[in-house]
């Protein structure tokens, strides 16, 4: 499948630097499962859905994922070097893989200061990659990422403007408990408190699971074919207790709702051919495009994505390129708001 065939044009003043406010004010386009299309709130999801259907949320949080640091002095290169590190995965107790920029500057054996902690370079990898040992572990290594490191925003933000202190809350989702990821659930940005009661009061239930999002989810596809991308791997959690209560809903005639593309791949790595969900913890890096056939999930909300990522080839695997494609354009036209920050789809799987 040719990358190329989702590649669609965006302008660029659509891509949304700051969230609405309130988060439920965001626009939703509606795609039913035919492909017709309404324009609707947020806010109107508690009438969109119904009783007995099942929202499933990722719980994961955003850690505070950039840091700035210096190398440590070498004699033969003098002062150390400034050093940007973005932390991708907590791999042990003391330990992180990174991008480092500029990676150049260093190699295997380095110390890299930051303002309370320091880590030694272990690995170095293709791309920028490194692998940092801290000087400590723990709950006091995330306290002290969490003091000194900065809000990880996408690129497609930081370019054009800084992270700040308004971005560690609006960089979140409200329910979010589990540190480990470098980048939000966005479709999750869009529901409050108050949004939520009303959702549990019309019957509409909610459930959690985890995946931590890595940094792989701003790489572009480089390859031509769909067919030569490789999905970085993701560490994932869905717990008996949660594949009990949505095989139950299931049961019962409810739909399973996705928060969020890393919901809807962490529920399809999870499920079976026989449409059980069962649990699951360890790493997934499910590819989904066109063709593939889905086994858990009903309906997905998801923010609007950029053209050739394969956040956008997922949702047009959900409910038909062409579909999503219409979709888009109109959404285009009408001035949505686009990527993290930026507005909303309620998508109902295409009938096979």
């Amino acid at each position: 499948m040719q990358v190329a065939d989702f590649d669609f044009e965006l302008p660029e003043e659509l891509i949304a630097l700051r969230p609405a406010v309130p988060r439920d004010a965001s626009r939703l386009l509606l795609v039913r499962e035919n492909g017709v299309r309404e324009h609707c709130m947020v806010r109107d999801l508690p009438e969109l859905l119904g009783a007995g259907d099942m929202l499933v949320v990722n719980d994961t949080k955003v850690i505070a994922a950039r840091l700035r640091g210096l190398r440590a002095s070498r004699d033969e290169f003098g002062a150390g070097a400034k050093i940007e590190i973005l932390l991708l995965k907590h791999i042990a107790p003391n330990a992180f893989t990174a991008l480092a920029r500029p990676a150049k500057r260093l190699r295997v054996g380095d110390r890299v200061a930051f303002k309370t902690v320091s880590g030694v370079v272990k690995a170095r990898g293709e791309g920028g990659e490194v692998e940092l040992l801290f000087d400590r572990g723990g709950r006091d290594l995330l306290s002290a990422i969490d003091q000194e490191g900065e809000t990880p925003l996408p690129p497609y933000i930081a370019g054009k403007r800084a992270a700040d202190t308004r971005d560690i809350v609006d960089y979140q989702t409200t329910y979010a408990s589990r540190p480990g990821s470098v980048a939000a659930p966005t479709a999750g940005l869009h529901f409050t408190p108050e949004l939520l009661a009303h959702l549990a009061a019309k019957g509409i239930a909610r459930a959690s699971v985890t995946l931590h999002v890595g940094a792989g989810t701003f790489l572009p596809v480089k390859s031509d074919d769909t067919a030569g991308h490789r999905m970085h791997a993701e560490w994932a959690e869905l717990t008996a207790e949660t594949a009990a209560a949505l095989n139950a809903a299931r049961a019962s005639g409810g739909r399973i709702v996705a928060i969020g593309t890393t919901a809807l791949r962490t529920l399809e790595t999870a499920a079976g051919d026989n449409g059980l969900i069962y649990p699951h913890t360890g790493e997934t890096a499910l590819f989904i495009t066109p063709g593939y056939r889905f086994k858990a999930v009903e309906a997905l909300i998801t923010n609007f994505h950029l053209p050739r990522t394969t956040l956008f080839m997922l949702a047009c695997a959900f409910s038909g390129t062409l579909t999503m494609k219409a979709a888009y354009a109109e959404a285009i036209a009408a001035r949505y708001r686009f990527y993290s920050y930026g507005d909303a789809c309620l998508l109902f799987r295409a009938k096979e």
